[in-house]
């Protein structure tokens, strides 16, 4: 994509609406309505809406896995951990994103709706892109938890996203909620220690015979 302010506008303004209203709600005249650009722009720099879906993906994940993928492979054996890694993927997406924890909560509550909103697209869009710094991470992950089976760490890992998305799409509410009911003013590291402490006993977790 070449960069320019047209390209730019547009990424912005997609990736505003579909985080509030959902990909198959926002149509493409709604965004170019809000972006101030006709159609045809969009069409010249993208060619379709699931390509605009795909590039407003690759926006975030671009930088996050070229991060990601080097502290991977540097990376000492005697260095794995579930909590190191739960932790690396969490400082990665919130430096690939400047800090901005505004836009990382976005990405998540975009990830979200990758899943259920059947974009089948957009699966094959990421696997093709990106799948072996995904790979490379599950790798990480099982040597981390060698007790858990593949099949189980499949469930696992999509039990820890779903819990991760909700999380941090909905960052800003839950602290308020916490602030209200308990009189604690968490701030987001506070949030993300408890979430990765979380995520590791889920993940390690024995499951009971049926």
């Amino acid at each position: 994509m070449p960069p320019s302010s047209t390209v730019d506008r547009i990424l912005d303004t997609a990736e505003a609406l579909f985080a509030e209203k959902g990909f198959a709600e926002t149509s493409l005249r709604a965004i170019t309505s809000k972006a101030g650009v006709n159609l045809a722009a969009v069409n010249y720099h993208f060619g379709s809406k699931e390509a605009l879906i795909q590039a407003v993906f690759q926006r975030f994940l671009e930088a996050f896995c070229v991060r990601l993928d080097e502290k991977l492979r540097d990376m000492a054996d005697d260095e794995v951990s579930l909590e190191a890694l739960l932790s690396l993927v969490s400082h990665t997406s919130v430096a690939a994103q400047q800090g901005d924890a505004r836009r990382v909560a976005i990405f998540f509550r975009l990830s979200g709706l990758g899943y259920t909103q059947g974009q089948g697209h957009l699966r094959k869009f990421l696997r093709e892109r990106y799948g072996d710094v995904f790979t490379r991470f599950l790798m990480r992950l099982q040597q981390a938890v060698p007790d858990v089976s593949p099949m189980e760490l499949f469930w696992r890992v999509h039990f820890a996203l779903g819990s991760t998305i909700f999380t941090l799409s909905g960052m800003d509410s839950l602290r308020a909620i916490c602030k209200a009911d308990f009189g604690d003013d968490l701030g987001p590291g506070d949030v993300d220690k408890r979430l990765i402490a979380f995520l590791a006993g889920g993940i390690r977790a024995s499951v009971q015979a049926s």
